[in-house]
């Protein structure tokens, strides 16, 4: 599949005429010279949206069988490609080659995942209260009740997921599967992997026969055009992973329309991890060296990177710090995904060094001559300290972590209450912890979408159960999951159709239910 630095309009590939940019490899810190991106504005985002409203009735009434096919085909589309993809991310984020074999492994994963989501119908939760003409003292209509998709879906893409968070991501998959046309913006950090997977999307679109504004790909320098898609008036509600400022702009973006939409944004999160006493005085050594590992993996740059660890001081903390400094003396640097991404961690660790009351643990191998190199680095603080210092709260985006000593569970929980939304909360214990535990837990439920035991929070399972959101400012609304199945449910609304002839009723509803789902009649699950 070869490059043209073209966005994707619905079938067309189209050159901007909004200025012009080449990809950057971070590794080298130098452009890749070929191809030139041609950049998009103002114009081409009334054509992508127009498509996309164009498109949305008749993608919506598909059967549910060929939505799931087309998600399919986008799935082996990608595979298709083949390493030339693998090549080309590996260019652009400097991400290693088995990494991004497994993140791609993710991406088709997240997409079969949801055709069968979209095959077996639950998503649409399809309830029928049938008429009861002769109920005192007043009859009850026929009711019956389907969701529809909220309608076009703006996405942005990611820049530390070049392909599970991105053109083809699960804020993609997840619209789609929704019966919602997706227009990408795509994140300029990998210009040519979004075209890439763009040109797979679209040769799905054409192979199905479905209407061109299905989907389509947008580039654009700075704010302008992801600024200008959230305020269209055809987009229906917006998929975002990436900076609480970024997702904060947006939201007011949004906000501030004639017809406010919803943000489903995922931003920002420390991911506290707890270590209980007697986790810490049984395996303290082995729990070290897995936060080594967490702590390091992928640079760092994970939304789920265990930024905050909290134990209460014993004489066993001492050599669990001196464990975690060993073991992080042993990581290597690692290449991050941008410039400024590597210029904000750099900044985001001179703060953390020059507040009162921390102390360097433990520092990674250094590397002067590595461009864009993330040193992974562990610091310690006191709980007074970090209540104190608001700048201690804040996501450092890399591979570094703060250890809070607290010196009793009062203080433990007193820190736990002080802490923002998070996406997860980490526990290590024993049975020995679970009285102290049974006092946090009502606490980390309010703070956390996602509560672990015995890991770390580092890898995210694409199932029916998994929950990556949580309450402000891990993402925008608690409600609602970026992963997993139930990440359909943010670009569905309800309709209730009441006494609808049987002919005029969508698929779902219809009396012989031909398209055999389970559905709630009169209060019992059936197919029926």
């Amino acid at each position: 599949m070869i490059l043209n630095g073209e966005m994707l309009i619905g079938a067309s590939a189209v050159r901007g005429n909004a200025g012009s940019q080449l990809a950057f490899n971070p590794a080298t810190n130098t452009d890749i010279p070929q191809p030139v991106f041609y950049l998009g504005g103002r114009q081409e985002v009334e054509r992508a949206a127009q498509l996309a409203d164009e498109a949305l009735d008749a993608y919506r009434h598909l059967p549910l069988s060929s939505r799931a096919a087309f998600l399919e085909s986008i799935a082996d589309n990608i595979m298709g490609i083949g390493d030339v993809l693998l090549e080309r991310a590996h260019a652009e984020t400097g991400l290693p080659i088995a990494r991004l074999q497994g993140e791609r492994g993710r991406t088709v994963g997240q997409l079969r995942l949801f055709a069968q989501v979209v095959r077996d119908g639950h998503f649409l939760s399809a309830t029928i209260d049938t008429a009861q003409p002769e109920r005192e003292p007043l009859p009850r209509a026929d009711l019956r009740l389907a969701k529809i998709p909220l309608g076009p879906v703006a996405v942005f893409g990611a820049s530390n997921f070049p392909l599970a968070f991105s053109v083809a991501g699960g804020d993609t998959a997840a619209a789609l599967a929704a019966g919602a046309p997706v227009i990408v913006k795509a994140h300029s950090a990998h210009l040519g992997t979004s075209e890439l997977v763009g040109r797979a999307i679209q040769k799905a679109v054409s192979e199905h026969g479905l209407p061109e504004g299905v989907f389509s790909l947008l580039f654009g320098r700075g704010r302008e055009v992801g600024e200008q898609l959230v305020a269209h008036p055809l987009i229906k509600a917006v998929g975002f992973t990436g900076s609480r400022q970024g997702g904060l702009a947006l939201m007011q973006i949004a906000a501030n329309r004639p017809e406010p939409i919803p943000v489903y944004a995922e931003m920002s999160s420390i991911n506290p991890v707890f270590v209980m006493p007697a986790a810490l005085s049984r395996r303290g050594a082995e729990i070290a060296r897995g936060l080594a590992d967490s702590l390091t993996l992928g640079a760092g740059q994970f939304c789920t990177n265990p930024g905050l660890i909290l134990a209460i001081d014993s004489p066993q903390l001492e050599p669990f710090l001196q464990s975690v400094a060993d073991a992080v003396r042993e990581k290597q640097v690692q290449t991050m995904l941008t410039g400024p991404i590597h210029e904000a961690y750099v900044a985001g660790n001179a703060r953390v060094q020059m507040a009162d009351g921390v102390q360097t643990v433990g520092l990674g191998l250094d590397a002067d001559d590595k461009s864009n190199a993330a040193r992974a680095a562990v610091y310690a603080t006191d709980v007074s300290r970090f209540l104190e210092n608001t700048d201690l709260h804040a996501e450092m985006f890399g591979p570094a972590t703060i250890i809070v000593r607290a010196k009793n569970m009062e203080e433990l929980v007193q820190l736990a209450q002080a802490l923002e939304g998070q996406l997860t909360a980490t526990l290590h214990i024993e049975p020995d912890d679970y009285p102290a535990v049974a006092r946090l837990m009502p606490l980390l439920e309010r703070k956390a979408g996602r509560i672990l035991v015995n890991g770390f929070p580092t890898g995210v399972e694409v199932c029916h159960a998994m929950v990556h959101g949580g309450p402000f400012p891990a993402s925008s609304n608690a409600m609602f999951t970026s992963v997993g199945a139930s990440a359909i449910d943010r670009f569905l609304r309800p309709v209730c159709y009441q006494d609808m002839p049987d002919e005029l009723l969508p698929e779902p509803l219809k009396r012989n239910n031909s398209i055999g789902i389970f559905r709630l009649i009169d209060g019992e699950f059936r197919k029926g």
